[in-house]
């Protein structure tokens, strides 16, 4: 198979090219800000006429579009933005790979929901809380309208192996850790279900496996892929000062948040994994502890 996949100098992008890699697959990876890595094209989504002639040329099996605004507070900002790479973008490849006869895979999110009701099942009503999840929501509904075959994989809060560990709304809880200087704040409200990025290469490239080469026509709609280790952002600290042996006494465990805060993050939004289990998908992934533990170490 050959594969695209746009965001690949991210931290999902990254873990999918890896693996479609050591699978023994053909990849090509896109970038725009950090393309100057070894082997990405250069290549400005939000441009049509680049992007049409990109895929032509490379003649693909599947697209996996990790490229996104994936920071709330930034999509808040900067709404047109968001809106051409989270809305318009999703759109043009869902177009191309239909006329291209290409499998898209488009990345969205659990803050299509609003954390009330979990856990969410695929066809579970959405009510995105903030610009973000509405502009991601904005995504799913634009590709599912130009190219019904297309697969829509929502995905929790995300780690691995960072650049830096701002990547990660996980990995950065690090940061707070390790700066014993100041006394912070850390939400023990909002419930996370932390998942690997290389659990979600995997599962991607098994999706991508079973339709493309299989030509398994269930590998499409909407699909969930969650960890199902349930933690908060202070627990998470809890986990990684336990692994370094630091103390975590100027982290103070916040068990109550501003009405502002609450309206515009789901408390609860944990996705089910159930429609991938019925097709065949196997979602073990790595235990959240272990893997830190591992990593912390080397």
């Amino acid at each position: 198979m050959k594969i695209i996949v746009t965001g690949a100098s991210g931290l999902l992008g990254r873990a999918v090219v890896q693996q479609f890699k050591q699978a023994g697959h053909e990849v090509v990876g896109t970038a725009l800000s950090r393309a100057d890595k070894a082997g990405l094209v250069k290549l400005d989504l939000t441009d049509n006429q680049a992007v049409e002639a990109f895929i032509k040329e490379q003649k693909p099996n599947v697209v996996v579009h990790c490229a996104a605004e994936r920071r709330p507070d930034v999509a808040e900002k900067d709404h047109e933005g968001t809106l051409k790479l989270n809305v318009q973008v999703p759109r043009t490849l869902a177009t191309l790979c239909k006329a291209e006869n290409a499998m898209l895979v488009y990345i969205s999110t659990d803050y299509v929901f609003d954390g009330t009701s979990p856990p969410y099942q695929v066809d579970d009503k959405p009510n995105p809380l903030n610009f973000y999840g509405k502009s991601k929501l904005g995504g799913e509904e634009a590709v599912r309208e130009v190219d019904p075959q297309a697969v829509i994989l929502r995905v929790p809060v995300l780690y691995g192996e960072t650049e830096y560990n701002g990547e990660s709304a996980v990995n950065i809880l690090l940061d707070a850790l390790k700066d014993q200087s100041n006394t912070t704040d850390m939400d023990n409200v909002g419930l996370r279900y932390p998942t690997n990025v290389k659990d979600i290469a995997r599962v991607i490239n098994d999706m991508a496996v079973k339709r493309v080469e299989q030509g398994d026509s269930k590998i499409s709609g909407t699909f969930h892929f969650s960890g199902e280790e349930l933690y908060t952002k202070y627990t998470m600290c809890e986990v990684f000062a336990k692994i370094l042996n630091v103390p975590i006494g100027h982290l103070r465990p916040q068990n109550e948040i501003s009405s502002s805060a609450a309206t515009s993050r789901p408390k609860d939004a944990h996705l089910s994994n159930a429609r991938l289990t019925e097709v065949g998908i196997d979602t073990t992934q790595v235990p959240f502890e272990q893997w830190w533990t591992t990593y912390l170490s080397a």
